[in-house]
């Protein structure tokens, strides 16, 4: 399969009801969000773990779709057998000194691992596999409003042992929720990252279709009752007929605004609650835009 020959840059949505969408391990695991605004943060890590596990479940058994970064992946493993299929002596933290051979080691690990291929991954471990930079990249994601997470109190009605079961009293525990938030996150597509000669990660137009395909599917395959609902709202892809692109990516999103549809000061508590507009007018040559959601 051919390398992507066009960038990309894309706009995406997706919304949570009385779940938590991303949890802050340093806050006791409650809704990440910026301090100043209020407002609901998700990380880029966040969406590609769901894509991750999105292309595991649909693709795992396709050569070229494993998932390099899986839930509790030794990652050395990966690297040995990068090795042996190419023949080469493991050097401890070393990656191999004849260039050809650093770059098929390199272009072995993007061929098998689709993660590789889209995210890229810095592979220097103690088995050195070397490092990739990949074509698409995700900006955190942010509330369209501030968020108020609850702290809800919870009580565990069943105990563990004998001695707990003399007990009269009960287990208490906590779990956080945003009783609704929309989000935005935006997104770009290198293809001079995906079909450079010697540093490309051969990222594909059918990939790149299943990345699409997974950013709208992913949260129906990723249902935990500490998430609560999540849905994606909306993809919108800027098309750039350069690789290099034919506009500021900036200015495309610009294109892309979301508005209360009720009255001031209206607490939003549904999609409904949002307009989603879309200035399709005088694109920039050379940019279509195409609504993937």
């Amino acid at each position: 399969m051919s390398p992507i020959t066009h960038r990309y840059d894309f706009v995406f949505l997706f919304d949570v009801t009385n779940g938590n969408p991303n949890g802050d391990p340093d806050a006791g695991n409650a809704p990440r969000m910026d301090p100043e605004t209020g407002r609901g943060l998700v990380t880029d890590v966040a969406l590609k773990r769901r894509l991750r596990n999105y292309v595991s479940a649909t693709r795992a058994q396709d050569p070229g779709y494993e998932i390099y970064v899986a839930e509790r992946a030794v990652l050395n493993r990966a690297h040995e057998r990068a090795y042996a299929a190419l023949n080469l002596e493991i050097e401890p933290k070393k990656v191999p000194s004849d260039e050809d051979q650093a770059r098929n080691l390199i272009r072995w690990m993007c061929d098998n691992f689709y993660d590789i291929r889209a995210f890229g991954a810095v592979m220097t471990t103690q088995i050195n596999a070397g490092q990739v930079r990949g074509p698409i990249q995700m900006t955190f994601a942010q509330s369209i409003d501030p968020i108020m997470p609850l702290d809800v109190t919870l009580t565990r009605n069943a105990v563990t042992n004998e001695e707990d079961a003399q007990r009269t009293d009960r287990t208490m525990g906590r779990k956080y929720i945003v009783p609704y938030g929309l989000y935005r996150a935006h997104g770009f597509v290198s293809a001079r990252l995906a079909n450079d000669p010697v540093k490309g990660t051969g990222l594909s137009q059918e990939d790149l279709e299943l990345f699409w395909r997974g950013l709208c599917e992913m949260f129906e395959h990723d249902r935990a009752s500490s998430r609560g609902e999540m849905s994606a709202r909306g993809l919108f892809v800027f098309r750039h007929e350069s690789d290099l692109g034919n506009a500021l990516a900036h200015t495309l999103f610009d294109r892309v605004t979301i508005e209360p549809a009720g009255a001031e000061g209206r607490i939003a508590r549904a999609f409904s609650d949002y307009v989603v507009k879309v200035n399709e007018d005088n694109l920039p040559a050379g940019v279509t835009l195409e609504r993937r959601l």
